[in-house]
């Protein structure tokens, strides 16, 4: 009894397509959503990202200097309040220090920056924004003295520099006289000082 046995060569290019689908586990039929699913994310990809309009600067920079947390105790626990001193200034001569209180901090930064507006004042300077004169002036516990120092720039730590500097004032040297460690009456202090400057007292001893 004669039999034989025919056998094909298959081409391993004809090979691998058979074996593919069963290694990576996925039928032709499947596979069809998943490059409609790549060709749509490859045509978002190719639109870029997206751009955003520039938000407008508003008119005044505004700085907050001192955060403080109150607990009162309550029957069901405690509940907390916030405290914040906000200065806002445009850097072009306009300044203004404000308090504010809530529930939380965007509340709270709210309603200070709200009390800072309508503290605005202009403050005296020169052509090279320093001031005419030596001035001082005491908040409370805080006393302060600023006086004009021509190519000094500006040195002032504390709630002194980010007064001067957002109220646009340069070359002054500053002191603060006081133990007070406390921001609100230091920057208050500082308001004080420099609404007691005037144009016409160029020279003038310190009052």
């Amino acid at each position: 009894m004669d039999t034989t046995i025919e056998s094909k060569v298959i081409p391993e290019a004809a090979e691998a397509e058979i074996v593919a689908p069963a290694v990576e586990g996925t039928t032709p039929e499947a596979a069809a959503p998943r490059a409609r699913d790549e060709r749509s994310r490859g045509s978002l990809r190719s639109r870029g990202p997206r751009t955003r309009a520039p938000r407008e600067r508003g008119e005044f920079d505004q700085v907050t200097i001192d955060v403080r947390r109150v607990a009162r105790v309550m029957a069901g626990g405690r509940r907390f309040n916030f405290s914040l001193v906000v200065v806002i200034g445009d850097r072009k001569g306009r300044v203004g220090v404000g308090l504010g209180k809530g529930g939380d901090t965007a509340l709270a930064i709210e309603k200070a920056t709200r009390d800072a507006q309508k503290h605005l004042f202009t403050i005296a300077r020169t052509k090279s924004n320093s001031i005419p004169h030596a001035v001082s002036a005491k908040y409370a516990s805080s006393l302060v003295e600023i006086f004009p120092s021509e190519g000094r720039g500006l040195v002032a730590g504390s709630a002194m520099r980010t007064v001067l500097d957002l109220g646009g004032v340069t070359d002054v040297v500053t002191k603060i006289h006081s133990r007070s460690k406390n921001k609100l009456t230091i920057a208050r202090a500082t308001v004080a000082a420099l609404m007691k400057l005037s144009t016409s007292r160029v020279g003038a001893p310190m009052s």
